[in-house]
């Protein structure tokens, strides 16, 4: 499929999204969501635990909704996609429970960790540097990839998938005024958000994002979909793209009220924070929504803070958090 051929950009119903949890019920944990003791003055913050999925990241939902939802004639034809390794596992999961041959084009500066697991789940790897990932997601093409294409964001079934996580988060925490997602692609915020503002309209559904990678925010300071042209590469590796695409653009800001932007220190403090005090082993992407959470611009809540992934080198992670 194409670009010129893709169906043009609609809304995810709840529907959709209630259709999609019970598909995946038996692939895709129901993850808890836990309190973070910050004391008595310290903000109401909610971890959405998808670190916790069989694959160790939330991208397991939208897969598997996606690899279901596909016809035995594209099946047939076997699925890629393009990751930077959490994508990677979750359709290598689904595609080995349906018994389908799944190809990955994996972002050379992926984590070790996540290269090996998509490996071990028998997908195919195609090594290549981030800037040609990127310009294969904008485009929905690939050479020498024949196969059907699941994207990692810009798949309405995936997204859908992701909605499951946004009516679980409701129903633990009812009374949240806030849900903070990591923004990369913007499959992960697209999917709870409309979860989110089709039961609570009035709920915030904010994106975050890191210094060196954060076109979501310039792009609602702009008004349009932007390229972030001072994008790096940094340990935050599972999100922060270089742009938001025009096709997400429309599906994020029907469903989404702002963006915050936090620097890799405070990434680092948060994903230490979660595992002092929670035991919880974050890569940076998933520590994204707590950063912005503690700096005091999303209110004092409940904010939920969703937690995305897991899937960083251990050698890595005790860098990071100083130990």
């Amino acid at each position: 499929m194409t670009m010129n051929s893709l169906p043009p950009v609609r809304p995810i119903t709840l529907a959709e999204i209630e259709a999609a949890r019970e598909r995946i019920r038996g692939t895709a944990l129901r993850t808890p969501l836990v309190k973070l003791d910050l004391g008595p003055d310290g903000p109401d913050i909610r971890l959405k635990l998808e670190n916790l999925q069989p694959t160790n990241a939330y991208k397991i939902r939208g897969a598997a909704n996606a690899v279901a939802m596909l016809g035995e004639a594209e099946r047939g034809k076997g699925v890629w996609t393009i990751s930077a390794g959490n994508a990677g596992q979750g359709v290598a999961y689904a595609a080995r429970a349906a018994g389908v041959p799944c190809k990955v084009v994996v972002i050379d500066t992926a984590p070790a960790t996540k290269v090996e697991r998509m490996r071990a789940l028998g997908a195919e790897l195609v090594m290549t540097p981030f800037d040609v990932c990127w310009r294969a997601l904008e485009e929905h093409a690939f050479p020498g990839m024949d196969g059907t294409l699941v994207h990692p964001f810009d798949d309405h079934n995936f997204i859908a998938g992701h909605g499951s996580m946004g009516l679980e988060i409701l129903e633990d925490c009812p009374d949240v005024q806030t849900v903070i997602c990591a923004i990369g692609g913007g499959g992960l915020i697209a999917g709870v958000g409309a979860a989110i503002k089709a039961k609570r309209p009035g709920v915030q559904v904010i994106g975050a994002e890191p210094e060196t990678a954060a076109p979501w925010a310039m792009s609602l300071q702009r008004g349009g979909p932007m390229e972030f042209a001072a994008w790096r590469a940094s340990f935050v590796d599972g999100a922060g793209g270089r742009s938001v695409i025009p096709r997400m653009w429309e599906r994020m800001r029907a469903v989404s009220d702002g963006g915050l932007v936090v620097t890799l220190e405070q990434v680092r403090r948060a994903m230490r924070m979660m595992a002092e005090k929670a035991r919880v082993v974050s890569e940076g992407a998933g520590a994204l929504p707590l950063a912005a959470a503690l700096t005091g611009k999303a209110g004092t809540g409940p904010i939920v803070c969703v937690v995305s992934g897991g899937n960083v080198d251990l050698a890595k992670f005790c860098e990071l958090i100083g130990v």
